[in-house]
């Protein structure tokens, strides 16, 4: 696993987190912005799940508030956990209905970009959807399949999760939306993945599972989902066969350069 310069905070007694000021403010500079950011962008299931959570803007949120609210829609919780975790560790937190939220929020030198999931791309990005029955049926079936993986097969499918719930688009009667979390909590790609700029293909899980990405770019490609729901029927689709088909194929060339050595 790689180092990380973030530590997550610890909860008291009462799993009360408390956060300094200036992180709290971090807050509200990246819900503030990035709220006006996604109108007109989003889809409408992660805006109803925007409503229903009725995030805080001057603090970042305690996870017993979203708690509340996804235990009442669709039964997950959040998690807190490092600020890095390893696949295994992913992989039975999602098969049990437990979205990984690291209690960290980025400094204000790091306010555009990343690399480590924090609180508000985890709470802002992914939450949101997992009020969604169809979306959130999807990541507790992808659990399941990657906690009985094997090494090999967990990569193919980290390509799949990469593709839909980080990065995924889709058509909708208005227009091309965003739905994954990774593009809904970045200002820049929530421009550029709906611009001519990108490349959009029409969502298969086979060519997505077989699209090599890179974490640290913009994504030169976006899968597109006819609608929500495609999410819930690939759940109940064979998507280890996928990987095995994926695997057999093997991967497309990259459409970026490789990472120049640091």
């Amino acid at each position: 696993m790689k180092q990380t310069q973030y530590v997550a905070r610890e909860p008291d007694a009462h799993g009360f987190i408390d956060y300094p000021q200036q992180e709290h403010a971090v807050w509200n500079t990246l819900i503030t912005r990035q709220l006006k950011v996604i109108e007109g962008r989003a889809c409408q299931e992660y805006l109803d799940g925007i409503e229903q959570l009725k995030l805080p803007h001057d603090r970042i949120p305690q996870l017993g508030e979203i708690n509340k609210v996804l235990g009442a829609t669709t039964g997950w919780q959040v998690a807190r956990v490092p600020a890095l975790i390893p696949f295994q560790t992913f992989f039975e937190l999602l098969a049990s209905k437990r979205f990984p939220v690291a209690t960290f929020i980025r400094t204000p030198q790091e306010l555009d970009y990343l690399q480590e999931p924090d609180i508000f791309h985890e709470i802002f990005g992914h939450c949101p959807l997992l009020t969604n029955p169809w979306f959130a049926e999807f990541t507790h079936t992808y659990g399941k399949l990657g906690l009985a993986a094997t090494k090999e097969q967990r990569v193919y499918l980290a390509r799949l999760y990469w593709m839909t719930i980080e990065f995924g688009l889709m058509e909708t009667a208005q227009g091309r939306k965003i739905y994954g979390g990774g593009i809904l909590s970045s200002p820049k790609e929530t421009v550029y993945s709906l611009s001519g700029e990108p490349e959009h293909q029409a969502f298969d899980p086979i060519e997505a599972m077989r699209t090599p990405y890179r974490i640290d770019i913009l994504q030169p490609l976006y899968f597109v989902l006819p609608n929500m729901k495609r999410l819930f029927d690939l759940a109940h689709e064979d998507i280890m066969g996928m990987v095995h088909q994926a695997m057999q194929l093997g991967l497309h060339a990259p459409k970026f350069p490789p990472k120049a050595a640091a």
